[in-house]
């Protein structure tokens, strides 16, 4: 059996949760000494490091004029792709544009009677980077990163973007993520994969421009080079394992219960799959579940390892209980397959992203839904939000006064600036009010 059913009151429950609950990890800091070498030579050398690191690790005859993803080869990818393929961006596009256009923020002014005008100027950054992963040497291409990532930095009308994701052996890039890029208005993409791709954008080259923002995902070496960038530019966040939890009472068909986990437990084995049940139904039918379909998965084995070292099935008394326990959890990915999930909505504090319904898979907030994907794990959902198109702005306050506004609190300014021992900062007022 792939995962024993366990009650949350039980002692081995009692574990299962403290370690749910106790589940954040630092970054994985070993390869730490070997990306700070990566960025000091792309740092100091540019495009000449980044072509070298290239021709190391991922397409050996890559050269430094090669680094630019070229207009013919922005063109040919048109000519690679199919109409199904089209159709399916097209709609995804939509739905993730027509979302976020939602999330945009307004500038405003407020206005005192005594002439005081104080508010908050709302602009995008300059410049934001997309990383995004080579996805097997370009087999799988993770077009969803292109369009999540993407489009939020559209709509915040950031004037620059730049994508960067690793060439495979050849020296090409997917021509699904080139056409990806160039339908939601990305045009600059280059060669430059893992740390060094990071490294370019952080501190630019002589041909990769120096960006403000840098998201996307990556591995190891991509989230440590992000971790030491971060503060000098910003980041979207340092994420951990993928991972969701499934609430269930008798309603819920066990076939798409397990099809929910693995789909969580194929993307690799630190994934994280958790199923809180009110029903002793589902909680007995599940391992049989998995175990049938596991057979028919591409990535079985990463699966099934996942499952093994990570997977929770826990049952528990009551709904209340269920949804107190995700709340405690912060999961990344809350799905709510109950008789009523809307009516549970209220008493959800804590998740990245809550999916209601039977019919509401996470797989379709990853692609098509509209809502980003790029959302918080290993329990800072507590805080944390997705990603989104605040991601690429920054705001400016706005502050005004008129002679008589600031004669009228001069005396509070003075009074709480000598407090603190400014007595510059007093001056600074007494001076305008004498």
């Amino acid at each position: 059996m792939i995962i024993q059913p366990v009650s949350n009151t039980s002692s081995e429950g009692e574990k299962i949760i403290e370690n749910l609950l106790n589940r954040f990890q630092d970054a994985d800091t070993s390869c730490q000494h070997a990306v700070e070498e990566i960025l000091q030579q792309v740092k100091e050398n540019g495009d000449e490091a980044v072509a070298e690191f290239s021709r190391k690790f991922d397409s050996p005859n890559l050269t430094v004029d090669q680094l630019q993803v070229s207009t013919d080869e922005l063109k040919m990818a048109y000519e690679q792709v199919d109409e199904d393929f089209l159709a399916s961006l097209a709609l995804a596009v939509e739905r993730i544009q027509s979302f976020h256009e939602r999330e945009m923020e307004d500038s405003w002014l407020q206005t005192r009677e005594d002439g005081t005008i104080v508010g908050r100027l709302v602009r995008p950054v300059d410049c934001a980077g997309l990383y995004v992963p080579g996805g097997k040497g370009g087999s799988t291409p993770l077009v969803s990163s292109v369009l999540m990532n993407g489009i939020p930095a559209g709509i915040a009308g950031v004037p620059r973007r730049v994508m960067v994701t690793p060439p495979d052996e050849n020296g090409g890039v997917s021509p699904h993520l080139l056409v990806a890029a160039q339908e939601i208005g990305i045009t600059e993409v280059f060669k430059a994969g893992s740390a060094w791709g990071i490294a370019a954008l952080a501190y630019g080259t002589e041909q990769i421009p120096k960006v403000d923002v840098i998201v996307g995902p990556g591995n190891q070496f991509v989230t440590e080079a992000k971790r030491l960038v971060s503060g000098m530019v910003r980041i979207d966040m340092i994420a951990g394992p993928s991972e969701v939890l499934v609430v269930t009472d008798d309603s819920a068909s066990v076939e798409s219960v397990a099809a929910d986990m693995l789909a969580q437990a194929e993307h690799d084995t630190q994934a994280l799959a958790v199923v809180v049940t009110t029903s002793q139904r589902v909680a007995d039918g599940l391992p049989a579940e998995l175990q049938k379909q596991l057979t028919a998965l591409g990535r079985k084995e990463i699966a099934e390892q996942s499952l093994r070292d990570r997977g929770v099935i826990l049952v528990v008394e009551e709904l209340e209980e269920a949804i107190e326990l995700a709340n405690d959890i912060a999961i990344e990915h809350l799905e709510l397959i109950i008789e009523d999930p809307w009516a549970q909505v209220p008493f959800i504090r804590h998740a990245g992203a809550i999916f209601l319904g039977g019919h509401t898979p996470e797989a379709a907030g990853d692609y098509i839904a509209g809502p980003n994907h790029v959302l918080p794990t290993m329990g800072t959902a507590r805080f944390a939000s997705a990603l989104g198109v605040e991601t690429f702005l920054k705001k400016s306050s706005i502050i005004s006064y008129s002679k008589a506004a600031l004669k009228a609190d001069s005396e509070h300014i003075q009074r709480l600036a000598k407090l603190e021992g400014l007595t510059a900062h007093a001056n600074s007022v007494a001076v305008r009010v004498k």
